[in-house]
């Protein structure tokens, strides 16, 4: 129950800074999107959070590992400070671009958006369920095992294909054409994670050279 509370706390602190990047550069709380957005970042979280601290809290204690400070590898430390830097930045442009009236999105792609929101963060949560190891920082644990069922079957990373799927529906979701730039740095920022991590798993991960062969692309099917 520990783990269940800590990641009760977490979420609030999380959205409270969600809110602040959100409604801040938009100047307003009469601001649909961004409820909207933090309130489907909050229920895809929280729900199989939820599961997780029941069923498997190990896997979400791993989860909630977050950030630099919990990586070892330099590498994994500059790119997850660099990525977290880039959300921050794609949602304060996101909700500025709305404020200043730079894009004109309409309300169904701005749900559209937000379905994306949903997916990528779903895909994510699933991985977790799917792999208890599948933490959020890069690092072998001792007894963990390749896993190449479910969504793993089809891609090696499905995690940050989820990662991919929720910028891409960020700046839409908030109102923004223009913060769609930065899903390009934040794509090659996911690039470098994992050829780094790759780095990592063939070293230390048993069966991980013999998964590579059976599925093989990282991120994206018949394209890398």
């Amino acid at each position: 129950m520990l783990i269940g509370l800590q990641a009760a706390v977490s979420a609030v602190v999380g959205f409270a800074v969600f809110a602040v990047l959100v409604f801040a550069p938009a100047g307003t709380f009469g601001y649909w999107r961004g409820w909207a957005f933090i309130a489907v970042f909050a229920v895809v979280t929280m729900v199989p959070s939820i599961y997780l601290a029941v069923n498997d809290p190990a896997a979400l204690r791993r989860r909630m590992q977050a950030g630099p400070t919990a990586e070892t590898r330099p590498v994994q430390k500059i790119a997850s400070a660099m990525a977290f830097a880039l959300l921050a930045v794609m949602i304060v442009a996101a909700a500025l671009d709305y404020r200043l009236g730079w894009s004109s999105v309409p309300d169904g792609l701005s749900v559209l958006g937000d379905v994306l929101v949903a997916i990528g963060l779903g895909i994510a949560m699933l991985v977790v369920i799917q792999n208890s190891y599948a933490a959020a920082n890069v690092k072998v644990e001792a007894g963990q095992a390749v896993v190449s069922t479910g969504l793993y079957g089809l891609v090696r990373h499905p995690m940050y294909v989820g990662n991919v799927i929720m910028m891409i529906g960020i700046p839409p979701a908030l109102g923004s054409y223009w913060a769609l730039v930065l899903v390009i740095p934040g794509v090659a920022l996911l690039a470098v994670r994992i050829l780094d991590e790759e780095k990592l798993l063939r070293a230390e991960l048993a069966g991980y050279d013999q998964y590579t062969r059976e599925v093989r692309y990282r991120l994206l099917p018949y394209v890398w």
